[in-house]
């Protein structure tokens, strides 16, 4: 089976074509094959499939086996394979990609040819929490903020928060806190995890703890997440641009049709045969 290894700002998935590829048993290709140190190694496996109403359908699968509704990072890479890989017509600009969470639009910024940044339509994003919202997690005192953009996210921002605060962004331990909070009784269908620093209105420090896949080099979709909190906070402005792990995105809010849209890298790794 041939697959291509690609990331967006450091989320990194396996990608099969399977316009010509047939694989089974995908829960159980994605614990193999996303193992960093028995398999390829990245965040999960993703499906290039067939869609009778879009270009394509992406297929996303965690580090864990489960099932994904959406990654906004995952998204833009499989946009620049249909490109770059020729299943869609090289003067198309404009992408259409159906996922769990519905139709995401996806618009393409070439250099020499190459796919250089994908701009996403991420649609609305959800408040689901009261605004904000206080729970107890592992003993520890915090508030968040609920947000839905296609699968559930709790946005915590440290100002808010002085038992996160006083440890420091980059010094939160999320390998022990993280599990905690995306199995917390809050949320029944576990939820992914975003911890918040802002810089100013318009720039922000970010880190994720995504179920099933643990923490992360970045997130599309907690990205949004992290902004539609802020804004909805008047912690925000519409436009922001986002400090991850492993890289910068930019989040863009719509007022016009309330979407928010996020640009950010492509990038193919390598590719290969997994012969298992």
């Amino acid at each position: 089976m041939r697959f291509t290894k690609m990331q967006g700002c450091g989320n990194d998935y396996i990608y099969v074509d399977c316009f010509s590829e047939r694989v089974e048993r995908p829960e159980e290709l994605a614990r193999e094959i996303s193992d960093r140190h028995f398999g390829v190694g990245g965040d999960g496996l993703i499906l290039i499939e067939r869609s009778g109403r879009a270009d394509a359908y992406m297929h996303m699968f965690n580090q864990d086996g489960s099932e994904g509704n959406m990654c906004g990072n995952g998204i833009r890479c499989t946009a620049k394979y249909l490109y770059e890989h020729g299943l869609i017509p090289k003067e198309r600009r404009e992408v259409l990609i159906d996922t769990k969470s519905g139709i995401r639009k996806l618009s393409l910024l070439l250099k020499d040819g190459k796919v250089r940044e994908v701009t996403v339509d991420m649609g609305e994003a959800r408040l689901t929490s009261e605004l904000p919202e206080r729970i107890t997690v592992s003993g520890l005192p915090l508030s968040f903020i609920g947000i839905d953009v296609g699968n559930p996210h709790a946005v915590y921002f440290l100002e808010d928060n002085p038992a996160l605060k006083e440890r420091g962004l980059s010094a939160l331990d999320l390998s022990r806190l993280g599990e905690a909070f995306e199995r917390h009784e809050r949320f029944p269908e576990r939820v992914n995890s975003e911890f918040i620093e802002v810089l100013s209105p318009s720039e922000i420090n970010f880190r994720v703890y995504e179920r099933g896949s643990g923490e992360t080099f970045a997130c599309g979709t907690g990205a949004t997440a992290a902004v539609a909190a802020g804004i909805l906070s008047g912690k925000l402005s519409d436009e922001v641009r986002l400090h991850l792990l492993g890289g910068d995105l930019t989040i863009r809010y719509e007022r016009s049709d309330g979407h928010y849209y996020m640009t950010g890298p492509a990038e193919e790794v390598f590719s290969g045969e997994w012969k298992r």
